[in-house]
């Protein structure tokens, strides 16, 4: 039996088996399983921060570019982001926690008719046929149709899918899940193999950061939700783990933290607030010693790291944060660090490689 991990062990393990040596395309998303999205450009999304740096050549925007021949599919996970078609499968048919009013349920019906009769549609067409339901508020103010806030709760609901998208906005079409077994053994199945995904993405995981990522698996499976707690209370005979310092970490059975494979890269690379290494901030701040925040949603004013700062990964320490910004076609940066900035020459020359790396992945992509 191998001996239990070391927290640089921990770390060092962590860094290595999500920041993989780049990949295709298809194959990064086949080892990740679950690419979070968001929406927010600052100055790339989030989908794309987290591929390029697990993907060979790529630039923002491929994920959507090539979405229809990928076989993958947006959708609710423990966030929103894209998943494969077998993972699609476990989370439908989804049982809504709150189920529709009679009024919306009949003109969701209408919506649907609408998108079978003409094929993928755009919000936009949808709501000028049907701007007789009205306006509703927008999730970050103003107002938007009301037909277009429930074509979104249609796809999470598993009446549509996202065909592609249009300039960053959602083409959606009908489709109808394959129902699944409800027997309790395959509930139960289901609910591991969602579960076994979760460890394989965000592992190695304190036990609290678990239970956390359970919970949210409500949102792409309510269903599950008892099934779920279930596998999460029975960890110990499921992952690789260990106690340290007080804390029980998990990872993959088959894994081996302490495995010599296990290094670092010498370089810098610039992460995604919601790239795997860094989404768990309890993790972080174990792994490294201090606490990173992302502070989009934070007044200006209030501010301590910047609007998006990007986690500094340099070899297996997180050093600080980065802000960038494209002005005038150029690529700018802000810096600030936990500690004092480091002062090896070598530092410096592997951040300029990878500002330069960065500025090729914010380029319009050769024509295919």
């Amino acid at each position: 039996m191998a001996r239990s991990p070391t927290l640089d062990e921990l770390r060092r393990y962590a860094i290595a088996r999500s920041l993989f040596k780049p990949v295709t395309l298809p194959a990064a998303i086949r080892r990740l399983g679950f690419v979070q999205a968001d929406p927010m450009r600052a100055p790339a999304r989030a989908q794309d921060l987290i591929l390029r740096c697990r993907v060979q050549g790529y630039r923002a925007g491929d994920l959507e570019r090539r979405y229809e021949r990928l076989g993958i599919e947006e959708d609710a996970f423990v966030n929103y982001g894209f998943v494969s078609r077998d993972t699609l499968a476990l989370l439908h048919p989804r049982t809504p926690r709150r189920a529709w009013d009679a009024a919306t349920t009949a003109r969701a019906q209408e919506l649907l008719a609408f998108v079978r009769e003409r094929g993928p549609v755009h919000p936009r067409e949808a709501g000028e046929a049907f701007a007789h339901h009205g306006r509703v508020a927008g999730y970050w103010g103003g107002e938007l149709n009301a037909s277009t806030r429930l074509l979104e709760q249609m796809h999470h609901h598993g009446w549509l899918r996202v065909r592609r998208r249009e300039a960053g906005t959602r083409v959606y079409e009908a489709v109808t899940h394959v129902q699944q077994d409800n027997d309790p053994a395959a509930r139960r199945a289901r609910a591991e193999a969602l579960v076994d995904l979760i460890v394989a993405l965000y592992a190695p995981l304190p036990a609290p950061s678990l239970g956390y990522l359970v919970t949210l698996l409500r949102y792409g499976a309510p269903g599950l939700a008892v099934e779920a707690r279930e596998v999460a209370k029975a960890a110990r005979s499921r992952y690789g783990h260990a106690d340290i310092d007080g804390t029980c970490w998990y990872w993959p059975a088959h894994e081996n933290p302490v495995s010599r494979r296990h290094q670092a890269g010498e370089g810098v690379q610039l992460l995604a607030p919601f790239d795997p290494v860094v989404w768990d901030r309890r993790r972080f701040e174990m792994l490294w010693g201090w606490a990173y925040r992302f502070e989009a949603y934070v007044p200006a004013a209030k501010r301590t790291m910047g609007h998006y700062a990007l986690p500094v990964l340099w070899g297996e320490q997180m050093v600080g944060w980065a802000n960038l910004r494209m002005e005038r076609g150029r690529l700018t940066h802000q810096l600030g660090f936990a500690d004092a900035r480091p002062r090896d020459a070598g530092f410096r020359h592997a951040l300029d490689e990878e500002l330069a790396r960065f500025e090729i992945f914010l380029s319009q992509a050769p024509a295919t």
